[in-house]
């Protein structure tokens, strides 16, 4: 995909189980600059949001397996993404519900692909100011917090929707010891009930890919008995 340079790409997860709708909304969309991604029931858009980055979600209600009330309850346990509803339903107690489980928008079929589209705009300039990026710089590494893209020097390093909002919450917190406890409420927030140990493990990948040497790392250390500081004195 083309970009103007310095232009960040915002990444959209399509949640829809109607390949019509979805393929008219992911082409408009494409045609805005967005990257998408396809997810055609809850299930999937679960496994999708946990491995990938997105920074707008557009989810269907009515879906085979768990429906859209329930995926944005789950969502809404890790994240604040925006996430827009489309539903074929109209009546106002499902509007209601949605807004009241952390829905920041709705959108009923047969609704206009461009009217969506200027929804997707104004929620994206809204939260991320549209073509802003902040940047998160130590050494040669640069962690681009619009785009979730993480370089080395030109070198592009990929990194998973976990490791990034664990690296933002490091990176954000230099030379600050965390405990696993603060560090899963600041990268997933209050109220996660992940395991603490597997921060152990996500710390180990992340080392394997920015460390020189994730024996001896340089960046991301271990305090024994405390936690973990990025960019730290030895110690």
């Amino acid at each position: 995909m083309w970009k103007k340079e310095g232009e960040s790409v915002y990444r959209l997860l399509v949640v829809e189980d109607e390949s019509e709708i979805s393929s008219i909304v992911m082409k408009y969309a494409e045609s805005e600059g967005y990257e998408c991604r396809l997810a055609e029931n809850g299930f999937e858009a679960l496994e999708l949001f946990s491995e990938e980055h997105f920074h707008l979600i557009l989810l269907d209600v009515m879906m085979p397996g768990i429906d859209g009330f329930e995926v944005l309850t789950r969502i809404r346990e890790l994240s604040e993404i925006p996430i827009i509803m489309l539903t074929a339903k109209q009546e106002e107690v499902d509007r209601i519900k949605g807004f009241d489980q952390g829905a920041d928008d709705y959108v009923v079929k047969p609704f206009s692909p461009r009217e969506l589209m200027g929804r997707i705009k104004v929620f994206l300039k809204r939260i991320y100011n549209a073509n802003d990026e902040l940047v998160l710089s130590v050494q040669t590494l640069k962690l681009y917090t619009a785009s979730m893209k993480l370089y080395r020097g030109d070198e592009e390093i990929e990194v998973t929707s976990t490791e990034f909002k664990l690296l933002y919450a490091l990176m954000r917190n230099m030379n600050q010891v965390l405990t696993r406890e603060q560090l899963m409420e600041l990268a997933f927030g209050v109220g996660y009930d992940g395991y603490d140990r597997n921060i152990d493990s996500y710390i180990k990948r992340i080392r394997q890919k920015i460390e020189l040497d994730p024996k001896k790392p340089s960046l991301l250390r271990t305090k024994y008995g405390q936690g973990y500081v990025f960019g730290g004195e030895r110690g």
